[in-house]
C-alpha cells in the first residue's frame, strides 16, 4: 500500500482475470489513477469489476467484452507482439530427423483445446512429413499411445518446453496450429515473424488473423482431411510456401512488431489519462 500511494501510477494495468481479482481499489492508487484490466481470453467479467477500461488482444475478445454489456466507449483492441529473435536453425541430428526432410512445429500445451491428436492423425496420412512438437502437459501419455498406434515413432518428435524456439523456427519449414479453441494463436504471429508458412484450424483467432490463400491456409477445425491437404499442398509447391511466408512476414510488420505494439499502448495510455 505504501508503494503505491508513494509512486502514485497514472495506470494501474492487470495482466489476466487473476490478477484482476487483485486490483487496487481506487482510494488506495489515487483518484487520477485509470485501472485497466488486459484479457486475452473469454474470461468471466466478474473478475475485472474494479476496472474501469477492459484491453482484449483480439477483435473477437473485444466484441465477446461488449456482448456481456460492458460500455463499448470502454472496451479497447491492442494485439500481441512476437518474438523476432535472429538465431541459428537448431540441429536436425539432435532431433533425429533427416536433413532433407520437410518438418513442420507445433507448439503448447498438451491439452485437448490444441487438436494435437487431429495433427498426428493428419501427419500420419501425410507419407514423408515430419512433425516436432513442442510443449508438455496432461494428455503427453495419450499421444505418445497415438503415435505408437499410427507408427509414427520415426516421424515425430515430442519436444518437451523449449528456450529455443526462434531456433526450432529457423530450421522447420512449415508451422500447424490446429486448435480446436484459440483466442489468439501467438505461434501464428511467431510464424510470420520467422518467415515460415502457416497452416490453422479456423478457430477465433487463426481465423481472425490469416486470409486464408494469403497468408496462410485455414482449414476446418477437428478436419483431419482437410489439415492433411493443406500440409501436403505445401510439401508439394515451395513458391506457395514462399509466397505465404513473405505475405505472413508484411502482415507480422504492419501490425504486430514490438515496436508497432508497444506504441499502440503509449497512446492507449496517453487517451484514458487525459
Amino acid at each position: 500500500m505504501r508503494e503505491l500511494r508513494a509512486y502514485r501510477p497514472d495506470v494501474v494495468l492487470s495482466w489476466m482475470s487473476r490478477a484482476a481479482t487483485m486490483m487496487p481499489p481506487q482510494w488506495l492508487v489515487g483518484d487520477r489513477a485509470v485501472r485497466v484490466g488486459r484479457l486475452g481470453g473469454y474470461y468471466s467479467l466478474k473478475y475485472y469489476r474494479g476496472c474501469e477500461h477492459l484491453v482484449g488482444n483480439t477483435q473477437d475478445i473485444v466484441e465477446y467484452i461488449r456482448r456481456q454489456g460492458w460500455p463499448a466507449g470502454r472496451v479497447h483492441y491492442l494485439p500481441n507482439f512476437a518474438d523476432v529473435t535472429e538465431a541459428r536453425p537448431v540441429a536436425r541430428e539432435s532431433l533425429q530427423t533427416p536433413a532433407g526432410a520437410v518438418v513442420a512445429l507445433a507448439l503448447g500445451r498438451f491439452h485437448g483445446n490444441k487438436a494435437f491428436d487431429i495433427l498426428l492423425d493428419a501427419v500420419a496420412a501425410t507419407p514423408g512429413l515430419h512433425l516436432w512438437l513442442a510443449g508438455d502437459g496432461e494428455l503427453r501419455g495419450e499421444l505418445e499411445g497415438q503415435i505408437g498406434r499410427l507408427g509414427l515413432d520415426a516421424r515425430v518428435r515430442l519436444l518437451g518446453w523449449r528456450d529455443d524456439v526462434p531456433a526450432l523456427f529457423a530450421a522447420c519449414d512449415i508451422a500447424v496450429c490446429p486448435s480446436r479453441h484459440e483466442p489468439l494463436g501467438n505461434v501464428i504471429l511467431e510464424a510470420w515473424a520467422h518467415r515460415r508458412p502457416v497452416v490453422a484450424a479456423a478457430s477465433a483467432g487463426p481465423a481472425a488473423l490469416i486470409h486464408s490463400g494469403q497468408t496462410g491456409l485455414l482449414v476446418p477445425a477437428d478436419d483431419v482431411a482437410s489439415l492433411a491437404g493443406a500440409l501436403r499442398r505445401l510439401i508439394d509447391d515451395l513458391s506457395l510456401r514462399s509466397r505465404l511466408a513473405e505475405a505472413g512476414r508484411a502482415a507480422y510488420d504492419a501490425s504486430f512488431t514490438e515496436d508497432a505494439v508497444v506504441r499502440r499502448y503509449v497512446e492507449f495510455f496517453q487517451a484514458v489519462t487525459r
